[in-house]
Parts: C-alpha cells; structure tokens; sequence
C-alpha cells in the first residue's frame, strides 16, 4: 500500500523525477482506502469568464483612439501619424512588463497577476481619460496612459494557458485557452466596431473615453475574489511541483521544439497583429470604401473566433496538435501570400473577403493549439513561461513590423497612390520563411505531446504496482 504523499514518476521524453503531491493510496485487502478522486469545479468557469474579459477590455483600451484616428487627432490637435503611436507604444510597453509575469505568477499566483493587470489597468484608464476631457486635451498624458494600459497587457493575455492547466481537465484545457485568448482580439474587434459610433466627432471623444473606462473598471473589480487554483488540483499533472525559474529557463533553452514552435508563433502573431492594423490602408487604393475596409476587417476577426470555436473543442478530444499545426501554418501562409494580390483583383474587394475569412480562420484557430502545445513541450515547468516568451515575441516583431510596413507604403506617385503593395510582399516572404520550422516539429527526437496525460497514467501505474 502507498502511503507516503508524494510519488515520483520519470518525465516523459527525459530521466528527471517529477513529484505529484496529495494521497495516494491504494488497498485491495482489508480497509481499502480508494485513490485520490480529482474533481473539477464550477467557479473554474467564472475565472476563465473573467480572465477572457480582462483580455476583452485591455485589448480595447489599446484600439481607443487608432480606430477613430482622424476625430482623435483632429481633438487632440496632433497628426494622425501621432495617433499610431498611441497603438505602438502600448506594444512597446508590453515588453516591458512581460519578464516581470515570471515572478508574479511565481510568488503571488494567478490571483496576483490578474490583480497587478487590474491595477494598471485602473490606472492607466484614468490618467488618459484626464488627458482626454476638454480642459486638457493633453497628448503627452494621453500617451502615458496607454503606456500603463500596456504595461497590464501580459499579465491577463499571458496567463490563460496557466489558468486552464490549473483548473481544467485535458477534456478542456484548449477550450479555456482558446476563451481567454482569443477574448483579446475580440475586445480589439469591439473598438473598431463601437468607437466609431461613440464618437462620430471630436468632442465626443472624452464621452467615448469615459465610457471605455468605466467599463475597464468594472471588469477589473472582480480580480479580488478569483483564486489562484482551485482547493484541489483537477489531474495528478496539475499537482506536479513547478521547477524554479532559473532551472526552467535553462531547460527550456535548450529544447529544439520548443524554438521550433515559439519563434514562428511570435512571427505569425506579429504578421497578424500588423495585418488588422493596416488593412484599411491596403484595399483603400484600390478602390475600396472605408465601409468595405472595416468589412474586410470584421470578417478576418469573424472568422477567427468561428475557426477557434470550431478547431479547440476538437482539440480537446482528438489531441492532433502537430498535424494541426502543420495544416493551419500552411494554409495561413498561403493566405499572407494571396493577400498580395487580392486588394488589386479585377473582381473588387471579394477576393480580399475571402482571403481575409480563410487568414483569420486559420490564425486563430492556431492560437489555442499553439499555446497548448507549448505548454506540453515546457512541462513540467510552469505553462506561462513559454506562452509569456512566444507572446513578448509576438509584441516586439508586430510593433517593428507596424513601423516596417507603414514607411514601406507608396508615395503619391505610386501606381495606384499609397498602395501597400510592398508591405504585403513583406508579410508573404516572412510568413514564407519561417513556415519550415514548425513544419520540422518532433523530427528530432521523441514527440513531446501530451506528457501531462501521461503523468497522470504514470502516477496510477506507479501506485498499483506498490499493491
């Protein structure tokens, strides 16, 4: 009979011991004892509601002013180049903060990292929104502002692969991840859709700011009372010891895979995040209304949440991460290079719909999966680590690439005028040349999939065989 309150197990894919805390035990004889039942429990779905809207809302925050930039401008009494600026240093602020994820998750749990975002969160709504109101109209504050907002970002978006292998079964991991993620590009999609309807001029403009902050500051309240995990962990692999920081980064350095997967995520999520900002200025030129722009827009963003919610629960079942994978990055290529054509079609703006509908439904159906897989790759250390390194990535190549695109668009003299028809190459060749890596995934060496179901096999193994 096993009565000590650790086992230890082999890591799957390497010889370091793992240790899965709580009973045990287990008698066939005379006052059998049964095995630890791990349970899962409703409030994990309020936690997930929560992290997913803090995502909605800090993604907002930083669409405020680009999705009305001319009325933005025009109050402000900057140019609209200025106006972006708002957007990219919020990417720049990101990078920042995002080391200091590690540790906050370390010591203070996900409760604290969820708090700290809605600090900042506070915070930096308030100061912009003083910045904004009629007797100021200062940029300098404003701008500040949207630096705290981005300094709160990677607490919430870096932390849903963390919440969902803390609270959820391998049932429901990608699902949970996929909520709260995928949250941030539709708080994102919410700003371009609704802030052009607040503020229609410039002196709606602090109407519109007042609103967006006291929605942040609703969201954030409920930050005190989410617990960090819940009373007892929902697998034996949620119960799996963390390894310390510096041993994790030291390790997870050194895996092939891991690299193989995180490099090419932070190109795609930056070519994304440069795409939707820019795709009003790339079909403009040819002809498109801003009405069919801000389609075209909707439809990338549309798709991706369809794709996601179709993609994730599947997932869940079948856990077919690498040829996912492998299928969605070829296809999501494909698509950055059929973008280079498609604004100039003869057939008006419905080849960019299309192509837009199948990008986005590709791009997001990858996120969950990716971040899952990431998780699988850097178990047994803590999930965050490696999503919180993809997404920094991601932050810092999509603020370059915003700049990199934005000067590589053409002149009065361009054929048509302004086209983007340089920056859309930009994106094919990236995308073109980093799809191999994730292509080569488990070629070298063992697959590295679903080690914390097999922890959880491994932990019953063990035991029974203590009988």
């Amino acid at each position: 009979m096993v009565d000590n309150a650790d086992i230890k197990c082999k890591s799957p894919g390497g010889s370091r011991p793992v240790t899965c805390t709580g009973p045990s035990s287990f008698d066939l004889g005379p006052g059998y004892q049964a095995p630890i039942v791990r349970k899962v429990y409703k409030r994990r779905f309020i936690g997930v509601a929560h992290l997913a809207l803090l995502n909605i809302v800090v993604s907002w925050d930083w669409v405020t002013y680009p999705t009305v930039p001319v009325t933005s401008a025009e109050f402000l009494g900057v140019s609209v180049n200025a106006i972006t600026w708002l957007s990219t240093s919020t990417l720049f602020a990101y990078c920042v903060s995002a080391p200091f994820v590690f540790h906050t998750v370390e010591r203070m749990g996900l409760r604290g990292s969820n708090i700290v975002a809605s600090v900042l969160l506070l915070v930096g709504n308030w100061i912009r929104y003083a910045g904004t109101v009629s007797a100021v109209k200062n940029y300098g504050v404003v701008m500040f502002g949207q630096i705290v907002i981005g300094l709160a970002q990677p607490f919430c978006l870096s932390t849903p692969s963390k919440f969902s292998d803390s609270w959820f079964t391998d049932q429901g991991r990608t699902s949970a991840t996929a909520i709260a993620t995928l949250a941030n590009p539709l708080g994102a999609a919410l700003g371009q859709f609704a802030n052009p309807y607040l503020a229609k001029i410039p002196d709606d403009l602090p109407r519109m700011v007042l609103i967006i902050s006291i929605i942040s500051s609703v969201a954030s309240l409920p930050s005190l009372f989410i617990p960090s995990k819940p009373p007892t962990p929902p697998s034996a692999a949620a119960a799996v010891n963390r390894t310390p920081l510096l041993v994790a980064f030291k390790d997870i350095a050194e895996k092939r895979d891991f690299w193989l997967l995180s490099l090419p995520f932070s190109i795609y999520v930056a070519l994304f995040n440069s795409t939707i900002t820019l795709i009003n200025q790339a079909v403009i030129p040819y002809g498109a209304t801003e009405e069919e722009a801000g389609i075209a827009g909707g439809i990338l963003i549309g798709a991706g949440l369809l794709g996601a919610a179709i993609i994730s629960p599947l997932n869940d079942r079948f856990k077919w991460y690498t040829g996912t994978i492998r299928i969605l990055f070829t296809i999501t290529c494909a698509m950055y290079i059929s973008l280079v054509f498609a604004p100039a079609s003869s057939w008006g703006i419905w080849p960019t719909y299309l192509v837009c509908a199948i990008l986005g439904f590709s791009s997001f159906s990858l996120v969950p999966v990716l971040l899952e897989l990431l998780a699988e790759l850097t178990f047994p250390h803590s999930p965050e680590i490696g999503s919180t390194i993809s997404w920094l990535g991601g932050q810092i190549f999509g603020a370059v690439f915003i700049i990199a695109q934005s000067a590589m668009i053409a002149g009065p003299t361009g054929n048509p005028p302004y086209n983007m028809h340089k920056s859309l190459v930009f994106s094919a060749i990236l995308s073109g040349v980093f799809l191999p890596l994730p292509l080569l995934l488990n070629l070298f060496g063992d697959p590295t999939v679903r080690q914390r179901e097999q922890i959880h096999d491994e932990v019953i193994t063990t035991a029974l065989g203590t009988v």
